[in-house]
């Protein structure tokens, strides 16, 4: 799986279960009631005030964290 800004958080989750934290120390939700939240990396970023820069930084982290 190639980790993009538009790579959906559900998918995310699924395929990479150690993205998890990485996203909650960032402050984006990534499930919900033990549900994966709809949107993008992308999307979820933004809501949470990330902004374009930021948002390249936690792909960047997140293809370093993911082998």
């Amino acid at each position: 799986m190639k980790i993009t800004k538009d790579t959906s958080i559900e998918d995310l989750v699924r395929e990479h279960p150690a993205s998890v934290s990485y996203l909650m120390k960032k402050g984006i939700r990534c499930l919900i009631c033990g549900e994966a939240m709809w949107g993008t990396l992308e999307e979820a970023a933004k809501e949470k005030g990330f902004d374009e820069k930021e948002i390249e930084e936690i792909v960047k982290e997140l293809k370093n964290l993911i082998p």
